[in-house]
């Protein structure tokens, strides 16, 4: 079955040539299907690179799949056109009335900042809440997973001596989680970040589960079954050539960097990397979307109240 995306946003086009259905909002409207309604709250500065890279993982399930855009009510985007934004964008205080089977929170360029120095942390302590009523079950990656752990379990951030950048082997601690179904025993993911989150922290808050993590860079993907989340710290969703920009962007600009770690062939940034996550990525999304089906109630309206 076909994700439901607008014809003029890019990852309409972009997915198509891809292979990945696509359906527009008229067509899909036509169709006798309760579609599994995900929201995107974007918190990066790239909005369509990002748009692409979740909505390529969402889409490649057997279901329907609607794709809501959201943005921060009181915060101006730089790095993306204002007419993408307002064609293709809700603010969350015009959605927050409405009910979603499946939520991600992305990551977002401020781990150098307390949380309670981020412009918008009231108005996402607000989203955080409003899950908790209104979403089936929520996805928060890398800062955003960081800021829902802090939220509902006071677990904090550390900063790094230096980033953590590159693609890191990752062990299952938990083969029998519903989310790492047809995973293997370890798996690559790539890794870009300032900051960590501690396993003896989280493993001191009742209630969360890690699920997979490294012993380089530490816990990865983590479940809060009381507050039907996951938050992963690192990025599967990323392009085979992320990494790279964000290295050739800081080598350009003359910042101190480190080749990504284990990503080029030899570590040599002259050669093109190889992709070594993308299967495991579409298997976590694919697996994150199905327990939503399996659980989410079919009158939409009933999230949050249904047993």
């Amino acid at each position: 079955m076909p994700i439901t995306l607008p014809e003029t946003l890019p990852a309409f086009d972009v997915l198509k040539q891809e292979g990945v259905m696509v359906m527009s909002p008229d067509r899909a409207a036509h169709q006798d299907i309760r579609p599994i309604r995900i929201g995107l709250l974007n918190l990066m500065p790239k909005k369509i690179q990002t748009e692409n890279q979740f909505a390529r993982l969402i889409g490649a399930t057997p279901l329907q799949i609607d794709l809501q855009l959201i943005r921060m009510t009181g915060h101006e985007t730089r790095n993306t056109a204002a007419e993408h934004m307002e064609a293709f964008y809700r603010p969350f205080q015009e959605v927050k009335a409405e009910k979603f089977d499946g939520l991600i929170i992305t990551g977002a360029p401020i781990e150098h900042l307390p949380f309670e120095a981020v412009t918008y942390w009231d108005e996402l302590r607000e989203v955080m809440e409003w899950t908790q009523t209104n979403v089936q079950s929520t996805f928060g990656v890398c800062w955003g997973g960081m800021a829902m752990i802090h939220h509902f379990h006071g677990v904090g951030k550390h900063m790094l001596a230096e980033k953590a950048f590159g693609c890191f082997r990752h062990q299952n601690r938990a083969p029998a989680s519903p989310y790492l179904r047809g995973f293997s025993d370890d798996c690559v993911i790539p890794v870009s970040r300032w900051t960590e989150m501690r396993q003896d922290e989280i493993d001191a808050a009742p209630g969360l589960r890690t699920l997979l993590g490294s012993p380089e860079v530490g816990p990865c993907l983590v479940e809060d079954a009381a507050h039907r989340a996951l938050y992963i710290f690192n990025h599967f969703e990323y392009d085979s050539d992320t990494l790279k920009q964000e290295y050739d962007r800081d080598v350009a600009a003359g910042a101190a960097i480190n080749v990504p770690a284990n990503y080029y062939p030899d570590d040599d940034p002259t050669r093109a990397p190889l992709n070594r996550w993308r299967s495991h990525a579409h298997l976590l999304y694919g697996n994150w979307i199905n327990e939503i089906y399996q659980s989410t109630p079919f009158d939409i309206s009933r999230i949050g109240t249904a047993d």
